[in-house]
């Protein structure tokens, strides 16, 4: 009878019930968003790389080596011989490895050496795969593939040439002129760091250090077995033929028939990934070479550790907008009691009590807010729906279900207790006007 009575009041007073209404919505909504948003950038962050149950490098601290091989950020202390990446693939928990070679850029983005193989197992967000939005993966020693967001702002497409610099500055004067490498291929948007970083070829990289390099052994086992300018010798007098044999060689060309003296970082995919700790702590103790192998994921929760005050202070100011609309929720009503002085002389009349008329004011908050909360559920709900391509196209942030997790009901719980609380200053006030109507009437 009371929450009947309380809708009744609500819509004689529906102008400003609506506009409280709406305030009270936006405001949970935005906290919502911002708890959302959270959560999901922690889960996405998490998620910068994907399917590497290991990376080793040089000893220099664990921050820096995932910095350094995931984020393109700084530089490690020096590289890894030859001999230990070898040790690593010969290892029977080893299922696959990539080589990365670093400590070049490209107008200021970075190059990084390494080998086709990082196309098919790196992965990012939910185990999502690398693809080409143009092109294909290297095709020959002088090839590059160009992360999305490269492209864009310089304008390349496959087929383009593109100079090298040595060292991290974004100007360098040290160019590889004489060893320009073409772009074999064009990433897919991740919204991760591979957008902004350029893939060459170990062995390009190596040769527009020191010039070519022909190594017969395979870094990963593979015998080489690269005749292609056998053929171009052979068939020189016949271009057409020429260009077959090329074309071939092209289609052929393995990445991975090519060893590197050393190499910066190297990513590990294990064939049981419950061996991880204890390949982990064999690396850390090996004594051909000071390694140090890391758990990506246990990383990047720590680098997440060191940011988190930013988005504390986000849902901090969040649930400051919801408390100011509560606040509006108690000044409307306060500012209706003496428009209903009628109201509760007619409810005391027909025998409600004082403590009735502070229920009834409490019932009609907390209506508000419960109405304001499943339209923010919806709002927010339909609002994410529809953002998700672009979130993930542009941010790569990778909305995962369910949306609504625990820290949302808790938030909604909280806003109910805060509107009861704030509610009780109209409440109070309804109550002391119900008991001078009574003693009026009485008097």
């Amino acid at each position: 009878m009371l929450s009947t009575i309380a809708i009744e009041s609500l819509k004689r007073r529906k102008t400003t019930a609506i506009l409280t209404l709406l305030s009270i919505t936006i405001s949970i909504s935005l906290l919502l968003c911002v708890d959302i948003i959270r959560t999901q950038v922690k889960t996405s962050f998490t998620r910068t790389v994907s399917g590497v149950d290991l990376i080793v490098g040089a000893s220099s601290g664990q921050l820096n080596l995932l910095l350094s091989s995931v984020f393109n950020i700084g530089t490690p202390t020096k590289g890894i011989d030859y001999k230990s990446i070898a040790a690593l693939q010969s290892n029977k928990q080893v299922s696959w490895l990539i080589p990365l070679s670093l400590g070049d850029t490209h107008r200021g983005f970075r190059v990084v050496g390494t080998i086709n193989s990082f196309f098919d197992h790196f992965k990012y967000g939910d185990m999502q795969s690398l693809e080409m939005a143009a092109g294909s993966a290297f095709t020959q020693p002088l090839s590059t593939v160009v992360g999305a967001d490269i492209a864009k702002s310089l304008g390349y497409k496959v087929g383009d040439k593109i100079i090298i610099s040595h060292g991290l500055g974004s100007v360098s004067f040290n160019n590889h002129d004489d060893h320009p490498f073409t772009i074999s291929g064009i990433v897919k948007k991740t919204g991760t760091p591979v957008d902004k970083a350029v893939y060459v070829t170990l062995q390009g990289l190596e040769e527009a250090h020191t010039g070519p390099k022909h190594s017969p052994t395979s870094m990963l086992g593979r015998k080489s077995a690269d005749k292609a300018n056998e053929h171009e010798h052979e068939h020189e007098h016949e271009h057409e033929h020429e260009h077959d044999e090329h074309t071939k060689e092209h289609a052929a060309y393995n990445s991975e028939t090519f060893t590197p003296e050393s190499v910066s970082v190297v990513m590990l995919g294990l064939k049981h990934r419950v061996t991880a700790l204890q390949l982990q702590y064999q690396i850390n103790q090996s004594k051909q070479e000071p390694l140090m192998a890391i758990l990506p994921g246990m990383a990047l929760a720590e680098l997440w550790q060191i940011m988190g005050n930013v988005e504390s202070l986000l849902l901090g100011l969040s649930g400051l907008i919801v408390i100011c609309a509560l606040i509006g929720l108690a000044t409307m009503l306060l500012a209706t009691m003496r428009e209903r002085y009628q109201e509760i002389a007619v409810l005391r009349t027909i025998g409600a009590g004082p403590f009735t008329l502070l229920l009834l004011i409490q019932i009609e908050a907390m209506l508000l807010t419960i109405v304001s909360a499943a339209l923010s559920l919806g709002l927010v709900a339909g609002l994410m729906s529809m953002l998700k391509p672009w979130l993930s196209s542009t941010y790569g942030l990778f909305l995962s279900s369910p949306l609504f997790g625990q820290s949302s009901i808790i938030i909604i719980l909280l806003i109910l207790g805060c509107t009861y609380l704030v509610s009780l200053f109209p409440a109070v006030a309804a109550y002391r006007r119900g008991l001078h109507a009574g003693l009026n009437a009485n008097s």
